[in-house]
């Protein structure tokens, strides 16, 4: 891979990476309302399924994927329902006066680093797309006279180097966000906002083709 090929692909990669998505809210939510370890595990679960996503899509699914639009569709709804449901979630947190769900940051109940993994392993592959994405963006980087394996790993780990820092950024940002999150109405707020949001990047995944 040509020097000059890899600075347009980490311009184009930073650009992409830097736009708020599904993820990158995620990973700043449970920064505001967890802590920074929370966001991290969080950032850790959405980089795995990622990671796994683009490798799939250099095995050959993605191709496989845009040449079957009834499975890229099935797979598409299902996620946007489960990001409508995390938005629900949020939601009805945000309108709810439980000790659990309408309490200060400072009283939110324990979670386990794994639950927050776990969430963000989901939410990053509730979304097809990144697979067909990935099929589609890859390539144009990969230059026929050198061998491909290499090159691919070049641009998986500057994927990986420019997407994780965009992620502490906006784990950060959550993280800061957080003292202004100890009165329970600010975080009632919050929630609903956030949780409005989800369900509006469900209804995008869904509408879009």
């Amino acid at each position: 891979m040509g020097l000059q090929a890899w600075w347009i692909f980490v311009v184009m990669t930073f650009v992409v990476s830097a736009t708020p998505g599904p993820n990158m809210l995620l990973v700043m939510s449970h920064g505001a309302r967890f802590g920074l370890r929370a966001a991290v595990m969080t950032m850790a679960g959405c980089m795995t399924a990622l990671l796994c996503m683009m490798s799939i899509s250099a095995a050959g699914l993605g191709a496989l994927l845009h040449s079957f639009p009834a499975v890229f569709d099935a797979l598409r709804y299902l996620g946007a329902a489960y990001l409508a449901y995390l938005g629900y979630k949020l939601w009805r947190a945000g309108l709810s006066g439980s000790a659990e769900e309408g309490a200060s940051v400072q009283s939110l109940p324990e979670r386990s680093g794994g639950s927050f993994y776990r969430q963000g392993l989901a939410v990053a592959a509730s979304n097809p797309k990144a697979i067909v994405f990935s099929a589609a963006f890859f390539p144009q980087f990969i230059q026929p006279e050198w061998p491909a394996l290499p090159q691919f790993g070049i641009l998986l780990g500057t994927f990986t180097v420019i997407e994780v820092s965009w992620y502490l950024i906006y784990a950060l940002s959550g993280h800061k966000l957080s003292r202004y999150l100890q009165q329970s109405h600010v975080l009632k707020n919050f929630n609903r906002v956030t949780g409005g949001v989800f369900v509006g990047f469900a209804a995008l995944m869904a509408a879009s083709r």
